[in-house]
């Protein structure tokens, strides 16, 4: 048996937030630069996924706790569609990505990993991003150093996001 060693997921081990991990992120701004938060708005916050599928894997989550999209309030959901719109426009002019997937999991049946709490991904894509690892290893690889590809989108939020 092959065994892929990832050191770096010790403190996702030990350091288990309990409840809602997203509220925990509301609830502390002065952790931000560990919870990778990268710009808070009025009602929602971005957040560069700390799991991603691909480097720059963001996502764009409203303070409230709803696990109803259609419970959000219509003023919040345009807020979190400026916001995505703006994380792409970034991702496409300052990191030169090939392609962005978009989209959410509504509830656990849809695949939704914290189901509790609304969220928009925003998946960056590479040409050849993907391979075979994946498929057969269930294992994703990860090509950039994470906090270097966090302190590269975070010196273009104000540009982005005043």
């Amino acid at each position: 048996m092959e065994h892929l060693y990832a050191p770096w997921r010790d403190a996702y081990i030990k350091n288990k937030i309990e409840g809602c991990p997203f509220c925990y992120i509301v609830e502390n701004p002065d952790i931000d630069a560990k919870t990778k938060v990268l710009f808070r708005s009025t009602n929602c916050f971005i957040v560069m996924n700390l799991y991603p599928y691909t480097p720059g894997h963001l996502m764009v989550i409203p303070n409230r706790h709803l696990d109803k999209l259609e419970d959000l309030e219509e003023s919040v959901w345009q807020e979190m569609n400026v916001l995505v719109f703006r994380c792409v426009t970034l991702l496409k002019k300052e990191l030169h990505v090939s392609g962005v997937n978009l989209g959410m999991n509504l509830g656990s049946a849809a695949g939704a990993g914290i189901a509790e709490h609304i969220h928009y991904h925003i998946v960056p894509r590479w040409q050849r991003d993907t391979n075979f690892i994946t498929t057969i290893a269930h294992t994703r690889v990860y090509s950039t150093d994470f906090e270097s590809f966090y302190q590269k989108i975070k010196q273009h939020i104000p540009k982005y996001f005043g």
